[in-house]
């Protein structure tokens, strides 16, 4: 049965298409949300996230921890803790964590994520 509370310690972590470890905080499979869905990504020190889009879903990344880079199309830019960015459908994106420490990123996803809409545009590289 669907419950409206997600308790953090409660939800196991999974590794996405695009290589991020993804804690699925509200999700309409699980919680019975209709519109959107609300994750936890982490992103381990030196590593980085494939370059992918989804074609249907809005994303928006909020940062909680560490600092990095985003890739957002043919942008590259730092971000910090307290930073928001805005990821429209279509999108090529992707992270890299440049700093010592976890970078996690709580990302708001309408319509809700789902693999089928991911689409790995860089091939995981040795």
């Amino acid at each position: 049965m669907p419950t409206h509370l997600s308790r953090y310690n409660d939800v196991r972590p999974f590794t996405t298409k695009d290589g991020s470890e993804i804690r699925e905080l509200m999700h309409p499979a699980t919680h019975g949300n209709q519109a959107s869905s609300l994750a936890e990504a982490t992103v381990q020190p030196g590593q980085k996230t494939q370059l992918h889009r989804h074609h249907q879903t809005e994303e928006l990344y909020h940062v909680t921890a560490g600092q990095g880079t985003m890739i957002l199309g043919e942008t590259r830019f730092p971000i910090n803790v307290g930073d928001t960015i805005l990821i429209p459908p279509g999108t090529p994106h992707a992270l890299h964590n440049t700093w010592p420490v976890p970078l996690r990123i709580l990302c708001v996803c309408s319509p809700a994520y789902r693999d089928d809409d991911t689409e790995i545009l860089e091939p995981d590289q040795p």
